[in-house]
């Protein structure tokens, strides 16, 4: 196995990639792509044909608990941080979608566009972990979080990252280029799998810092680490115990379930701790404020909310 080929991960598992790529070993008699030993089965439905049904689901699933995330990380008005963290589901949003899109058929690996897709969920999967490397550093207020400059920074910086894989991706997969070809995947390998590798690497260290030399609790730890060992062992049951998962289980479902599962896993424990680092914002001062004009307030007085004063 040469360094930066897929060969050797697609034999095991059925990722997207594994379709627009071209095989350089003689174990397929397919001229682009690789087949795995084993994959989930796909299923029929209405005339129509739905792969890893299974993911399906999960990804389903992770739509609706980041909506429900979302809809938490609006109501704390005055947390830090919470405008880059609201940019950083809403990317992981468009990424559950793009992996929806080329993981369950919606775009059939036969046709044309195939490759788009697939380049999309690249440059997604690096928008979020620029995302997430941008909201680390922004926890020890280099610069005042929730400005328009920070804001803008925070743009330019996930839109350049997902451009960046974006293109080396799809002049990968449509061989326009001598370096970068569907049989040539060194610097996609590189750039997306490494580099996105050490932008999460150095958001859990730096939030591992933050919390041991600024936070007076290490509480937050717990969920980090949970974190990291969710997204670590989702990836571990993807790319290595895969092939053994679906054989185990009759072909009904493959490693990339359980690697979804831990990812949305990951995510959740990701939003808990900026839950946990956040709790004691302003929104709960402004709380403690409104019970003390309350208390000089006619008791026969009825308030129909509590921001009444702002």
């Amino acid at each position: 196995m040469s360094f930066g080929s897929f060969d050797h991960v697609c034999n095991k598992t059925a990722f997207p990639i594994c379709n627009v790529i071209q095989s350089l070993s003689n174990s397929t008699d397919f001229s682009r792509g690789v087949i795995p030993v084993c994959y989930s089965r796909s299923v029929e439905l209405a005339n129509t044909m739905i792969f890893q049904i299974g993911n399906a689901f999960v990804h389903f699933g992770s739509l609706i608990v980041l909506l429900i995330i979302i809809f938490h990380v609006r109501a704390k008005y005055t947390a830090i941080g919470r405008t880059e963290m609201l940019q950083f589901f809403y990317l992981c949003i468009c990424l559950v979608i793009s992996s929806l899109v080329v993981d369950c058929g919606v775009a059939s690996p036969s046709s044309s566009t195939y490759a788009y897709f697939v380049a999309l969920q690249f440059g997604f999967t690096s928008a979020v972990c620029a995302c997430i490397f941008y909201n680390g550093l922004l926890c020890f207020q280099f610069w005042e979080d929730g400005s328009r400059k920070s804001r803008f920074l925070l743009r330019i910086i996930s839109f350049a990252w997902f451009a960046c894989n974006y293109i080396i991706s799809i002049i990968t997969f449509k061989s326009w280029g001598t370096l970068l070809n569907d049989g040539s995947t060194e610097v996609l390998f590189v750039v997306s799998y490494i580099g996105n590798a050490l932008l999460l690497a150095a958001y859990f260290v730096s939030q591992i810092i933050l919390v041991i030399f600024a936070l007076d609790s290490y509480w937050p730890l717990g969920a980090i680490f949970l974190s990291a060992f969710f997204f670590v062992t989702g990836q571990v049951l993807a790319y290595v115990f895969s092939e053994n998962i679906c054989e185990g289980l009759s072909h009904y479902i493959d490693g990339i379930f359980f690697g979804s599962l831990c990812n949305i896993f990951a995510i959740m424990m990701i939003y808990k701790f900026w839950d946990m680092i956040t709790t004691d914002d302003l929104e709960f001062s402004v709380a403690n404020v409104e019970h003390g004009i309350n208390a000089f307030e006619d008791e026969d007085e009825k308030r129909n909310t509590i921001y009444s004063y702002r």
